[in-house]
């Protein structure tokens, strides 16, 4: 695959991020061939994000850089109060709106389908998951399911660090197809 063939994807982060589930987004996609760019929310232009559990990311860019260009996809981890420094981003917020408008596919995982996307109207009106915690499923009531990953048009959700690597397998799907997808599951040694 050539690098004009490769999907952009943005992975924003924040201080606090969820760092398995910001892995296995980046990971995976770079596997399928996508070009993944990990930017920092941070307002001061800091790229080192101390994620969840106290391991640095450095990312490869701004959120305000990253604002300035489009993307395929756009995918969040979770991670508290990561999800809520991801909320607070207005660079962040309007490229998800640009996206949705486009009807291109953003995502989100764990706290941030509730925290981020519920709370800015992002979410599809049929259905959505998010970490099963009470405060999150409340957020996404209107819409809940239980799946581990659930497809709602160009918006994808999952449930937490568990469902990380099902969840970049069909993110890698809505990019280049079910046939890639089961490739690289077979090669990570995921069953789909």
């Amino acid at each position: 695959m050539s690098s004009s063939d490769a999907k952009r994807v943005l992975v924003p982060i924040a201080d606090d991020s969820e760092e398995i589930e910001t892995a296995c987004i980046t990971d995976t996609l770079t596997r399928f061939g996508a070009s993944v760019t990990v930017a920092s929310v941070k307002p001061d232009g800091e790229l080192v994000c101390k994620m969840s559990r106290g391991i640095k990311f450095m990312a490869d860019t701004t959120i305000d850089a990253a604002a300035k260009e489009e993307w395929d996809l756009i995918a969040l981890p979770g991670g508290m109060p990561g999800a809520e420094h991801l909320r607070d981003s207005e660079p962040l917020i309007s490229l998800l709106e640009e996206q949705k408008k486009a009807k291109k596919t953003y995502a989100a995982v764990c706290a941030s389908p509730a925290v981020v996307l519920a709370s800015k109207g992002l979410l599809p009106e049929d259905s959505a998951t998010c970490y099963p915690a009470p405060g999150f499923r409340e957020a996404i009531k209107a819409v809940e399911s239980d799946d581990e990953v659930v497809v709602s048009g160009n918006v994808i959700t999952s449930q937490g660090p568990g469902t990380s690597l099902k969840f970049a397998l069909q993110l890698g799907e809505s990019l280049y197809g079910k046939e890639k997808a089961d490739e690289i599951a077979a090669q990570m040694l995921v069953e789909r």
